[in-house]
C-alpha cells in the first residue's frame, strides 16, 4: 500500500477497556482503512511496542500501512513505516535523524500559514489539515471549519498536488460528504470506526464516500 493511494486513515487507542485490539485493527483493515495509527497517551513505552507489533502483523497481513503517533524513538524501534508529528513534537529533520530514511513523516496542520509551509517541506510524505470540527479527542483545540480544507484543496488545482493531506477531526458518517464537498480526496477518522458495533461495515460505509483520487 502507498501513502499516496491511501484515502481512509484510523487512529484509536490500544482498546484496554475491550481487550479486542486485534480483531479490531483485522476488522478495520478488511473494511477498507488504509492506515491505522496507534494514539494512546496513557501506554508506558513498553506497553507501546507491545501493541504495535500486534499492529505490524495485521497490517503487513493486509498490505496496508501504519503509523506512530508522536515519538520518533518508538517508531524507530518499531519499524514503522509512518510516523505523526504534531506542531510542537520533535522538529521534522531531528525526527528524521531518529527514524532514518525510509519512514514517511506526517504533519498536523491548524492554520493556512501551518498548511502553506507543510505544502513547501520536502521530507514530508503528508499532512492533516483540521481539525474540521472540535472533536474529544483533542479537548481544547477549536474546529478550524471547512475554509481550510476549501483551502488546501484549492491550493492543489492552483500549484499541483505535492503532497498527500487528509481532513481530520469530528469526521463520521453525518460529515463525511460535507469535507468531500469542500475537496478532501483522504480522511481521518476516529469515533466513526472505535465506536461502531461493526467496525468492518463502518468503515466500508465511509470509504463509499469518498471520491475517487484522480
Amino acid at each position: 500500500m502507498l501513502l499516496s493511494n491511501a484515502q481512509l486513515y484510523l487512529c484509536t487507542d490500544a482498546r484496554r477497556d475491550r481487550a479486542d485490539f486485534a480483531d479490531f485493527v483485522d476488522a478495520a483493515f478488511s473494511g477498507g482503512v488504509d492506515i491505522i495509527q496507534l494514539r494512546d497517551k496513557r501506554l508506558e513505552a513498553a506497553e507501546e511496542l507491545e501493541f504495535l507489533g500486534i499492529l505490524r502483523e495485521v497490517a503487513e497481513r493486509h498490505g496496508r500501512l501504519w503509523a506512530v503517533n508522536d515519538r520518533a524513538d518508538i517508531a524507530a524501534t518499531a519499524a514503522s513505516p509512518v510516523l505523526h508529528l504534531g506542531q510542537g513534537d520533535l522538529p521534522r529533520p531531528d525526527a528524521r535523524q531518529v527514524v532514518g530514511d525510509g519512514v514517511a513523516l506526517g504533519l498536523s496542520t491548524h492554520d493556512a500559514a501551518q498548511l502553506h509551509a507543510a505544502r513547501a517541506e520536502t521530507d514530508l510524505g503528508y499532512f492533516c489539515v483540521g481539525p474540521v470540527w472540535a472533536t474529544p479527542t483533542k479537548p481544547g483545540r477549536p474546529g478550524v471549519g471547512l475554509e481550510l480544507v476549501r483551502a488546501a484543496a484549492e491550493a492543489d488545482v492552483r500549484d499541483g498536488a505535492v503532497l498527500p493531506w487528509f481532513a481530520i477531526g469530528g469526521i463520521d458518517h453525518r460529515t463525511v460528504d460535507e469535507v468531500a464537498d469542500a475537496g478532501a480526496r483522504r480522511i481521518v477518522v476516529v469515533r466513526a470506526i472505535t465506536e461502531a458495533d461493526d467496525p468492518a461495515d463502518a468503515a466500508r460505509r465511509l470509504r463509499g464516500r469518498l471520491p475517487e483520487l484522480a
